[in-house]
């Protein structure tokens, strides 16, 4: 009986919750409307394509279909970890992604702070688009801007090298100076699109606490150190976490529209290489095992880097 009489009344609740929820959904209807785009590209595009992930541990056909194809266990995974080529193009891709967030992040906060203490609105607007304007140029673009000032024969630098009587030197062509160029590409195209972060958190800081280190006879840099850094600290631990989960992920277009064969000892990443040997040879089942791998890998780091946040006392992401 008294499982009966509990069955009735998560009957009634459950009667009772639907109108009410439609009743919510009535209400903001167009709410709802404006995020049903969104919702769909997400469940569409990024749910719905899980489907796909079968493909890691299939000997997959594009003829045969998913259904069709021969099972094959973990044997594209092994395939890519007993490739010769493993431990290169893991190691390129994680010194790199290491590079980018030790060099990368460091350069959009100190921008934003210098732009913070700018007095004159129009100034600090213009320092602002200039900044992140780069950041809407494709790779190609910004290579040819490189090609432009690195070519060894009519770039600009070489040029002025040679007529100064230095030999020109092959930037571009160079395991020595490859990584060097990435990174510092990476960073004038994105440093003032990330900065835009970082001044969007300054302005939650409290003013009043300035105000208090004023009387107390604190100057700019006293101020920034123990009032603007620690007021941005959760925003920067937040990004250097999400971006600990795309450290596998060491920007594949950049490097692609940049490399060549002679740098591919310091630059062939994960995903240069499985476009060559998954894409180009039409070997998918490599290519959507070797992207699982890597976003397992990137889901650890993310727990990980988590974790270790709120052990240290910050938030955290969730």
């Amino acid at each position: 009986m008294k499982t009966i009489a509990e069955s009735g009344r998560g009957a009634a609740i459950a009667g009772r919750t639907a109108p009410r929820l439609l009743r919510v959904l009535w209400k903001y209807k167009y709410r709802y409307l404006l995020i049903a785009p969104g919702l769909l590209y997400i469940l569409i595009f990024k749910y719905g394509s899980l489907y796909g992930v079968s493909i890691a541990f299939l000997d997959y056909s594009p003829f045969l279909g998913i259904t069709g194809s021969d099972w094959a266990g973990l044997k594209w995974f092994r395939v890519f970890w007993e490739s010769p080529d493993f431990w290169r193009v893991t190691g390129n891709t994680i010194v790199i992604s290491l590079m980018k967030i030790a060099f990368g992040m460091t350069p959009d906060i100190i921008l934003a702070l210098l732009l913070n203490e700018v007095g004159r609105s129009w100034f600090k607007r213009t320092i602002q688009t200039l900044t992140y304007m780069p950041h809407f140029l494709s790779w190609v673009i910004i290579y040819g801007i490189l090609i432009a000032f690195l070519s060894p024969t009519s770039g600009l630098i070489n040029f002025t090298l040679k007529e100064w009587g230095y030999q020109p030197i092959q930037f571009l062509t160079s395991n020595d100076w490859f990584r060097w160029i990435i990174i510092f590409s990476d960073i004038w195209k994105d440093i003032g699109w990330g900065a835009i972060i970082y001044l969007a958190a300054l302005t939650a800081i409290d003013q009043q606490l300035y105000e208090a280190a004023k009387i107390d006879g604190a100057g700019r840099w006293k101020q920034t150190w123990h009032i603007t850094l620690p007021g941005i600290r959760n925003v920067i631990v937040l990004l250097l976490i999400l971006k600990m989960g795309t450290i596998l992920d060491a920007g594949f277009t950049q490097i692609y529209a940049m490399y060549n064969p002679l740098v591919y000892d310091t630059a062939d990443i994960i995903d240069t290489w499985v476009y060559r040997k998954g894409i180009i040879d039409n070997n998918f089942s490599l290519a959507t095992a070797v992207g699982l791998f890597k976003s397992v890998i990137g889901l650890l780091l993310v727990l990980g880097a988590n974790r270790l946040a709120k052990k240290f006392g910050d938030s955290g992401i969730w």
